[in-house]
């Protein structure tokens, strides 16, 4: 299942596509949202936002479409009227004058005022987005550290959308890793330095896949490129310690680690 830096850059490949151009075809295939159809062409799309794996399209007119893929959801960019042949089923149709957007196979969509958005389950329920750049390492720290986490084992708070939005399966494996923590671990427990190591790698890792997972080196600056240490590297030497990497499952999730160094 994509992660939040997948979502974040499917993201930008739709708000490439389509942001600021005037809608010439809006289409639904759900009943409730057709009568939106008509409202929204002419308009255009002011955003596409990331909150954990959903998508937030904001429209000139305040109206924002709330899609989560689930397991099944994918975004694609096409030319204006071209049809793809695809097995999947179509949901959504947004299209300009060159390029159109399409939802297919997603069941939970959407048309929301601002302050439906305000309201909606699961966008109330979530916490904040780990590529939200206005949020801060101490801002984890303290959420590590409140009662309603602390007590939390790592390998389970870490997949809980309600603790950071975005975070996934691998991105777990690898800030573990990458703190030296084991799975069992909880905030509560750990050091002063511990915490706060764990606070930055819960931002930085996800925020540098993000900006650099899949780009060759030469097409970045900053000299870092993410990649896995651990994750689908089972029975590979540790690069920390040497240790054999081991596959074991964790919150119904297969969990890689190092037992050399992730005491």
């Amino acid at each position: 299942m994509p992660e939040g830096p997948e979502i974040r850059r499917a993201a930008d490949n739709l708000e490439a596509a389509i942001q600021g151009k005037p809608l010439t075809s809006v289409w639904f295939a759900f009943p409730a949202l057709q009568p939106f159809q008509a409202g929204l062409i002419g308009q255009h799309v002011v955003r596409v936002q990331t909150c954990g794996k959903a998508l937030l399209t904001h429209f000139s007119g305040g109206l924002v479409l709330y899609s989560h893929n689930q397991l099944y959801g994918v975004w694609r960019v096409v030319k204006a009227g071209a049809e793809p042949k695809t097995t999947r089923i179509l949901r959504v149709r947004l299209e300009s004058a060159d390029k159109a957007i399409l939802l297919y196979s997603a069941s939970e969509i959407a048309i929301l005022t601002a302050e439906q958005v305000a309201q909606h389950p699961f966008l109330t329920r979530i916490g904040p987005d780990v590529l939200d750049n206005t949020l801060t390492a101490a801002d984890v720290k303290q959420r590590l550290l409140n009662p309603r986490f602390r007590r939390r084992q790592l390998d389970a708070l870490l997949l809980d959308q309600s603790f950071l939005a975005g975070l996934g399966n691998y991105l777990r494996v690898e800030i573990l890793w990458e703190t030296g923590l084991a799975p069992h671990h909880k905030p509560q427990a750990l050091s002063d330095e511990q915490c706060e190591a764990l606070s930055q790698a819960l931002l930085a890792i996800p925020r540098l896949s993000y900006q650099t997972r899949g780009r060759a080196q030469e097409n970045i600056h900053h000299g870092a490129l993410f990649r896995f240490r651990v994750f689908h590297r089972t029975g590979e030497p540790c690069e920390r310690c040497g240790h054999l990497i081991e596959k074991t499952t964790r919150t119904s999730r297969p969990f890689y680690w190092c037992p050399g160094c992730q005491k």
